[in-house]
C-alpha cells in the first residue's frame, strides 16, 4: 500500500544526503525493510537526484579485456575461469601485445575512456608485472583512455611498480560481505583483497572495487559491504549482477527480479552518492527490458563491448539506448575532477 509517510521520509534523506550528513546505517536498513514495489519510484526519483547533483549526468563507460584468461587456481563459487570447475572456459589463452592494443583500440571508438587489462590467477607474479609493462605504457601512450588493470592479488611493492608503469587504476572487487566472503571463496580470505586495496591507495592508484550480487547473499550483506566501500572510498564502484555459469556451483543460483537490481543500485547511490557507479556483469541477463532504468535508479556508468568470457551487448545499442534517454558519454580519462578526495584506507 502506498504511504505518503514513507515517501516524505525518502525526500527528507534526499535532502540530508544532499546537504552533506551521510546516510546511516539505520536509515539505509530502514529503506531495506520498508520500501515495497509502489515506493520504488520515490526511491529512484531520490537516487537520481544525487546521482546528478554530485556525479553530473554525463554517462562514463569503461572497456575490458580478459588478457590471460582460465586455469585459475583459485574457487570462486561464480567463476568460469576456475581451474576447480568443467566450464566452457578451457585450458588458459593469453592475448598477445598487440591483441590486447587492438582491443585498446577498440574500446576508445566505443567511447570508452576507461581501459582494463585483466588476467586470471590469485595474483601476478613480479616477473608477469615487468611482461606487461611494454603494453602498459603502449596504451597509456596514445592518451586516448585511462589505463586500468585488474591482475589479482598484489602487494605493495607490486603497487608502486604499476604506478611507475602508468596504472591510473586497479579493480578489485570486493564481491561480497566480509560474512558471506568464505560461503563463496575458500582459497584466498577477505583481507587479501582489503590489503590489496590499501596497498594500491598508497601508490597512487586510483580503486575501482565493487560488488557481485545474486549469490545468495542477504540485504545485511549488501549493506555491510556498502558501508565497507564507502570507508574505503573507490573513486569508482562496479556492481555486477551474477550470469550463472554452467559447471559452478551456482549454476542454479536463481535470477534476481529486475526490480530488486535497481533497488540495489539505488541503495548503493543513497550510501556513496559522489562515487561513480558503474554497472557492469549481468546488466542485460538480469535486468532484462529494464535495463535502460539503470540510470533512473542512479547509476553514472557502465561497462560497454565483452566481459571476461561471456559477450556484451553491441556498442552502437548502447549508444541508441543513451540517445533516447537524452543522456551522452562524459569524455574523460580518469576521476581528477572527482568532488571529493580519497581518503587514505587506514
Amino acid at each position: 500500500m502506498y504511504s505518503p509517510m514513507i515517501t516524505r521520509t525518502l525526500q527528507n534523506m534526499t535532502r540530508q544526503v544532499l546537504a552533506g550528513t551521510p546516510l546511516s546505517r539505520q536509515q539505509a536498513e530502514w529503506i531495506v525493510q520498508h520500501l515495497e514495489e509502489q515506493h520504488l519510484h520515490d526511491l529512484f526519483q531520490g537516487a537520481s537526484r544525487l546521482r546528478d547533483a554530485f556525479v553530473g549526468r554525463g554517462v562514463r563507460c569503461c572497456s575490458i579485456v580478459a588478457a590471460k584468461v582460465g586455469l585459475c587456481d583459485q574457487d570462486c563459487a561464480f567463476c568460469s575461469q576456475s581451474a576447480h570447475y568443467a566450464t566452457h572456459v578451457k585450458g588458459e589463452t593469453l592475448l598477445s601485445a598487440d591483441e590486447v592494443y587492438r582491443a585498446c583500440r577498440e574500446a576508445a571508438a566505443n567511447g570508452a575512456r576507461c581501459f582494463g587489462i585483466v588476467s586470471s590467477g590469485l595474483g601476478p607474479t613480479d616477473e608477469e608485472i615487468e611482461s606487461w609493462g611494454p603494453t602498459f605504457q603502449r596504451v597509456r601512450s596514445d592518451g586516448d583512455v585511462g589505463l586500468c588493470a585488474s591482475l589479482g592479488v598484489i602487494t605493495d611493492r607490486q603497487a608502486r611498480r604499476l604506478a611507475e608503469l602508468g596504472v591510473l587504476r586497479y579493480n578489485h572487487n570486493l564481491q561480497t560481505s566480509r560474512r558471506h566472503f568464505s560461503s563463496i571463496v575458500s582459497t584466498h580470505i577477505y583481507d587479501d583483497r582489503l590489503a590489496t586495496l590499501r596497498h594500491l591507495r598508497a601508490s597512487g592508484i586510483e580503486l575501482c572495487s565493487g560488488a557481485l550480487f545474486g549469490m545468495g547473499e542477504t540485504w545485511s550483506d549488501r549493506l555491510d559491504l556498502a558501508f565497507e566501500l564507502r570507508d574505503l572510498n573507490p573513486e569508482v564502484v562496479p556492481l555486477n549482477f551474477l550470469i550463472p555459469i554452467p559447471g559452478t556451483p551456482l549454476a542454479a543460483a536463481p535470477p534476481l527480479p529486475p526490480a530488486e537490481c535497481l533497488k540495489i543500485i539505488a541503495v548503493y547511490r543513497f550510501i556513496l552518492p559522489m562515487t561513480d557507479i558503474k554497472i557492469a556483469g549481468g546488466r542485460l541477463t538480469q535486468l532484462g527490458d529494464l535495463h535502460s532504468r539503470i540510470f533512473a535508479a542512479g547509476a553514472s556508468g557502465f561497462l560497454i563491448g565483452n566481459y571476461l568470457t561471456t559477450c556484451g551487448r553491441p556498442p552502437a545499442e548502447d549508444h541508441q539506448m543513451l540517445r533516447d534517454l537524452g543522456l551522452s558519454v562524459q569524455d574523460h580519462i580518469h576521476s581528477d575532477n572527482r568532488r571529493h578526495s580519497a581518503q587514505s584506507i587506514m
